[in-house]
């Protein structure tokens, strides 16, 4: 008999955006009729495979009253940190205290409204046998180039091996927890789950997602989520 895996999602929302500009973080602006990070917590609300959803927020949020899952039984609030890093950790401590270190995490990206549902159980589904967790991703078909400090190209790598790197990143609660914690006692500010993870020697998995699972970082962005947001609508 298999045993019932238990999955959590963790969203970190505690950015301003500042590439974005304006007096809103761009996790507050809205998007077809709801704020972005409304259109990015409905994907595990709704999805019964998550027990519940943690979203990490600025101590200094005056937004997220107004969302329409702040009042979710299944979202909890946490206090968000500096940085990225920082907000995951505390939702994981948080966590702490009503799951288990064998319980699954998917980490998501605020600021990337447009995952698919079929992404997400696809993630789920292919690595909750997995011993170690891993990622959504896309192959790279671009030539890429590795550059020094003056910007001039020192080599080229081979696109075969290069993934452009997505969310959710989806681990063990207790080993993810361990690893951010390895990181910030060793001065390291991770930009990524999977980057907490490959320095404790662990080799997270690769499963292959949708091009539109795009991350909200300029003003032209919240056009390209709409347009992907209403493309994927059609489609369904």
């Amino acid at each position: 008999m298999i045993e019932e895996r238990t999955f959590w999602a963790v969203v970190p929302a505690a950015g301003v955006g500042r590439r974005m500009g304006g007096d809103t973080p761009k996790q507050y602006l809205r998007l077809r009729g709801k704020t972005v990070l409304d259109r990015t917590l409905e994907h595990f609300v709704s999805n019964p495979k998550i027990r519940g959803v943690y979203v990490a927020l600025s101590r200094h949020d005056t937004w997220w009253s107004g969302c329409g899952y702040s009042d979710h039984p299944g979202v909890t609030r946490v206090d968000g940190g500096d940085e990225r890093a920082h907000s995951v950790l505390n939702a994981l401590r948080a966590l702490d205290k009503v799951g288990s270190p064998d319980d699954w995490v998917l980490v998501h990206d605020a600021a990337r409204p447009c995952l698919r549902q079929g992404d997400l159980n696809r993630l789920m589904d292919h690595l909750s046998e997995h011993p170690v967790g891993g990622i959504l991703g896309i192959p790279l078909h671009d030539t890429v180039k590795r550059t020094d400090t003056s910007g001039c190209v020192v080599d080229t790598l081979p696109r075969e091996e290069v993934w452009r790197a997505f969310t959710p990143q989806m681990f063990h609660l207790g080993a993810l927890r361990l690893a951010l914690e390895s990181a910030f006692k060793a001065g390291v500010l991770v930009t990524d789950e999977a980057a907490a993870m490959e320095r404790m020697g662990r080799a997270p998995a690769l499963v292959e997602g949708h091009a539109d699972n795009i991350k909200i970082t300029r003003p032209e962005d919240l056009e390209l989520a709409a347009f992907y947001l209403d493309r994927q609508q059609r489609q369904s």
